[in-house]
């Protein structure tokens, strides 16, 4: 545009020079045009004359067009030239505002790459120094993580994308779709609390869930694994099965928890007198020696037991019950005890042997 402005000046100057240098020949022509019109009346007058000034008119008139032409020309590209000066100008200023753009992004991009390091180092180091419960701090662990993350990740996208004009719109349909389409894990994620609770579960409790039971081997953010058993009285002597369930079952369902802190349960055992025996002596002899063994035992589960339950429920009683029943021509014992799971076929075991020593003792001193 700058060199056709150029060209058009040129030609323009061009023009009016010459029109200057006959200028004074247009005012000869005029003055010959007025002799010939005096002469015309009186004398005739040579065509030559006349087509000379005749084509000297022409030419002049010629020129004239040609610089009114150039001047309207001109005058264009003098628009022209103003209109892309300023285009040109916005275009630098918006080059200018865009990189100052992409420059702020950048350093806010940054800015919360390192408050998110910064963040997740506080965590790292407040976890590896927090004490407790392994597998429910290394879960708790990866929540924190997760949200820290999932939070630079979404400033970083408002970074890049810009703030949704309908934020709120937005929101509500996104965390529509996601409840609907994430139902089971968000129930499950929000058990894991419950699970984590004070009337939650732990890492080597004995548990029914869904009609399965086993002993919790391991409590995650969106499920519960077991190890299975047969019974719950037959703790101890697992199946071999894994069994997992989505933690939604805390708020859904419900679940038996078979364990305290020191896991008492009751066991039984059955011992047949032999006929001919007194079987009231030997009730009251098994009775003495079974609270003897197991006195310890209850106590410490009594107190457990009662600081479960609370204060507003009626008293436990842990002393071990012995009942009779006839089978023929035999009385049967059944002798109910406390034991801790953990050692319940250790104690059976020693009270079989007293047991049988004692039977063994008042057929010795009847015969």
């Amino acid at each position: 545009m700058q060199e056709l402005g150029q060209t058009l000046e040129t030609q323009h100057n061009t023009i009016e020079t010459r029109l200057k240098a006959e200028l004074t020949a247009r005012q000869q022509s005029r003055q010959n045009a007025a002799d010939l019109r005096a002469q015309s009346t009186h004398t005739a007058v040579s065509k030559e004359a006349v087509a000379a000034a005749v084509e000297s008119f022409k030419h002049t008139s010629n020129d004239q067009k040609l610089l009114s032409g150039c001047n309207k020309q001109l005058q264009d590209v003098q628009e022209l030239s103003g209109v892309y000066g300023t285009w040109i100008a916005l275009s630098a200023s918006s080059r200018r505002a865009v990189t100052h753009a992409m420059l702020r992004s950048f350093l806010w991009i940054l800015l919360i790459a390192v408050l998110a390091y910064l963040a997740s180092s506080v965590v790292e180091r407040y976890f590896s120094e927090a004490t407790g419960d392994k597998k429910r701090l290394f879960t708790l662990h990866s929540i924190v993580r997760f949200a820290f993350q999932a939070v630079a990740i979404l400033l970083v996208a408002f970074v890049i994308f810009g703030t949704p004009n309908q934020m709120p719109t937005v929101l509500g349909l996104a965390g529509a779709g996601l409840t609907v389409a994430l139902k089971d894990f968000i129930v499950g994620f929000v058990g894991w609390f419950v699970l984590m609770g004070r009337n939650g579960i732990r890492v080597g409790d004995w548990v029914e869930i869904n009609g399965v039971v086993g002993e919790v081997i391991e409590i995650g953010l969106l499920r519960t694994v077991l190890l299975e058993t047969g019974n719950w009285t037959d703790t101890g002597h697992p199946t071999g099965r894994k069994v997992a369930f989505v933690n939604s079952f805390a708020i859904e369902g419900h679940f038996f928890n078979f364990s305290t802190a020191g896991q008492w349960l009751w066991d039984e055992l059955q011992v047949t007198i032999p006929p001919g025996e007194n079987p009231y002596a030997l009730v009251e002899s098994i009775q003495n020696l079974v609270q003897e063994e197991t006195r310890a035992n209850a106590e410490q589960a009594e107190k457990e037991w009662e600081k479960s339950a609370g204060q507003h429920t009626q008293s436990l009683s842990v002393a071990p019950a012995i009942h009779l029943r006839p089978t023929g021509s035999t009385v049967e014992l059944q002798v109910r005890y406390i034991t801790n799971a953990s050692e319940r076929y250790a104690m059976r075991a020693r009270m079989y042997e007293k047991i049988v020593a004692l039977l063994h003792a008042e057929a010795k001193s009847t015969a």
